[in-house]
């Protein structure tokens, strides 16, 4: 039945490419897209008209549904039921016949991958004219389908591959895998990054439970000031969006004032109220051994006692051990009270325990039972982490936390289709 959806909405997508010809921009990498997607769509809605994926459909089934309509929204709220599917095939046999001044002029999407040919077959279907690549990693997120990480790095790399002559390809500079895929494109080829040498990169870089600021350069330099986030992830991804503003005419300065106000999605460095006066980075959209680096170090330096609270990360075959065990030893680092959840919880906890006392590791089988005991062990100042892959239902415990719990629908990760696996 799924096959058979796909080739359906792949048609109908098909149709609303050709009646409307948006220009698309699509973004891979392992860890970053969404904020990533998030700015750029911001950057660009200063002056067009533009959608974006939404949620986690980045999908061959999410994609085309993303071209037909935004979907987003109706698809959490029927926990992307089949009824829902239908309702998307629907609109589209009549929608593609709406005049072409109500469709976006930029679609900006994302390109997932979890197994071999998924981003080949999606560029296919909808080849970009605009490419971005976020992060890798050493041990990238989805690498279990795949034989090596550089395998999963070869299956981003034909994102690159697939932007024409008259393209760009943005890649990031900090990254090695990430820049080397530069060899393999047909076009033009720009960076971004915090090291000097990025075409766009960024400066000056502070972090408080308030928010970022940080000075971003391409010739000129313009502050930038984002509330309700922290972490160098955000300022990465303004740094992308610049250099993808530039090819659509987008100055320095209007996309600093879009960057400035934009609001992230919940579950990526969302800085939260919680109780007994805590303040929670809810990070719990999703986890990799990447993006787990990344977290640790946007909290390693805002003021307070921290308590982590770390779940799985899945998808990492025989790699998994290994990620567990480094993600619990940098964990143990900084924390003054560590939770881990789950098997690669159990991992990481026994890796901490060389650096932490028994009585400050706690660890549980699921995110439920462990919600209780952060209610207790938190205290006044604190700053608690919370992060995991989706399937581990982290925000279950940013929920038991949080300050107004009564927001929980607008303000944590919501849950997708439970009969299709992503």
């Amino acid at each position: 039945m799924i096959r058979i959806l796909i080739g359906i909405l792949s048609i109908l997508s098909r149709l609303y490419l050709w009646r409307y010809k948006p220009v698309i921009v699509g973004i891979t990498g392992s860890a970053g897209k969404t904020t990533t997607k998030e700015a750029i769509a911001a950057v660009l809605a200063s002056g067009r008209r533009v959608r974006a994926t939404g949620g986690n459909l980045n999908t061959e089934l999410g994609m085309p549904a993303t071209i037909i309509a935004d979907v987003a929204d109706r698809y959490y709220r029927s926990g992307g039921s089949p009824f829902f599917w239908l309702s998307v095939v629907a609109r589209g046999l009549v929608g593609w016949l709406r005049p072409r001044s109500t469709y976006p002029d930029v679609l900006v999407l994302e390109y997932g991958a979890d197994r071999p040919g998924d981003i080949e077959r999606m560029c296919a279907l909808v080849p970009p004219t605009v490419a971005v690549v976020t992060r890798i990693g050493e041990i990238p997120v989805h690498v279990e389908f795949f034989a090596s990480p550089q395998h999963l790095a070869d299956e981003k790399s034909a994102l690159v591959k697939a932007v024409p002559p008259g393209g760009l390809v943005i890649l990031n500079a900090d990254d090695l895998t990430v820049l080397e895929m530069r060899s393999r494109s047909n076009a033009a080829v720009t960076t971004f990054g915090f090291g000097p040498g990025a075409r766009v990169h960024v400066e000056d870089f502070v972090a408080d439970a308030g928010g970022i600021r940080f000075n971003l350069t391409d010739h000129a330099t313009m502050p930038i000031r984002i509330r309700g986030t922290i972490g160098k992830g955000a300022a990465l991804a303004s740094a992308a969006a610049v250099a993808v503003g530039q090819y659509f005419g987008v100055g320095l300065a209007q996309a600093a004032e879009a960057l400035s106000r934009m609001t992230l999605p919940p579950g990526r460095l969302r800085v939260l109220s919680g109780i007994k006066d805590t303040t929670i980075i809810d990070d719990t959209y999703n986890s990799s051994p990447a993006a787990v680096h990344l977290a640790l170090d946007a909290v390693r330096d805002i003021p307070g006692r921290k308590v982590i609270i770390l779940g799985d990360m899945k998808e990492l075959g025989e790699h998994a051990p290994k990620a567990h065990q480094e993600a619990g030893t940098m964990a143990a680092a900084i924390a003054s009270q560590l939770v881990c959840v789950g098997d690669g919880g159990r991992l990481m906890a026994e890796a901490a325990s060389n650096q932490l006392g028994a009585e400050r590791i706690h660890w549980f089988e699921d995110s439920a039972l462990a919600a209780p005991v952060v209610q207790r062990i938190l205290r006044s100042g604190d700053v608690v982490l919370v992060k995991g892959s989706q399937s581990m239902r982290m925000e279950r415990i940013v929920k038991e936390i949080m300050a107004e719990p009564q927001n929980a629908g607008t303000l944590l990760v919501r849950q997708g289709a439970r009969w299709l696996k992503k």
